[in-house]
């Protein structure tokens, strides 16, 4: 009976206030807890099977390593990997976290990431995670971090221990997305400062965000980890841009 209830309860609210997917705009059935619409959730790709074994790119012909990664000057990150390809799908969902204040999106995306983890058993050595931070006034402006979040959530759900507070952004640097390779390199450069090197000293620590392109912020972030004398660093985000 309790359970009727509730269920009525469900369809209720959904009457008074609807939901759909946050992709494709579908009216999502009233007992269906999830962002996504079921065929917006078979479309999410999770990062294949063929990618970089350095940096998590997706490599459409197979080998070791993309072509930045082979032969190239040493990283600051030991690795980096990522639960999903950032596909249309995932996309909206991502926008809809960070610019639409659905911040109860969290417990879902980390849910996803935490349930991935099983497939980069490479990752296993990192049991400490700490967030890519953002700037206070972009922080005031979102009204919220969603690196965080993810961290927070995924520590809870991977049995990782969370680094709080651990770095800060001391620059407020402009949006990454319109910017080159290069540039996006110069634009991160004494962008992060280690807040607590007691923290970080002689751990491996796995730095989580939402989406990951030219890795240029978390290399950066790994870069200072490594000088407070982190142990160290590799990275997992939700998703990648192939």
């Amino acid at each position: 009976m309790s359970l009727c209830l509730k269920n009525a309860g469900k369809y209720i609210l959904n009457v008074l206030l609807p939901r759909s997917c946050a992709h494709c705009g579908r009216d999502l059935h009233y007992l269906d807890a999830l962002p996504l619409c079921p065929a917006c959730r078979a479309a999410l790709e999770p990062l294949p099977d063929l990618h970089c074994g350095v940096c998590g790119l997706p490599l459409e012909a197979g080998g070791r390593a993309c072509y930045d990664c082979r032969g190239g000057a040493p990283r600051s990150l030991s690795l980096a990997r990522s639960a999903f390809v950032f596909n249309p799908q995932l996309r909206s969902l991502v926008h809809a976290f960070k610019y639409g204040a659905r911040e109860d999106l969290a417990g879902y995306l980390a849910g996803e990431m935490a349930a991935a983890l099983w497939r980069f058993p490479e990752l296993a050595p990192y049991n400490f995670c700490a967030a890519v931070p953002l700037h206070p006034a972009k922080a005031r402006l979102r009204g919220f971090n969603q690196a965080e979040l993810l961290a927070a959530a995924l520590a809870a759900r991977g049995n990782l221990f969370h680094l709080k507070a651990a770095a800060a952004r001391i620059r407020n640097t402009p949006s990454q997305t319109s910017l080159s390779k290069q540039e996006r390199r110069a634009n991160m450069d004494g962008a992060f400062r280690v807040e607590a090197a007691e923290l970080v000293r002689g751990r491996r620590i796995l730095l989580v965000d939402d989406v990951a392109t030219t890795l240029a912020t978390l290399e950066e972030l790994a870069a200072e980890l490594l000088r407070a004398g982190a142990r160290s660093v590799a990275a997992y985000t939700l998703a990648r841009e192939p």
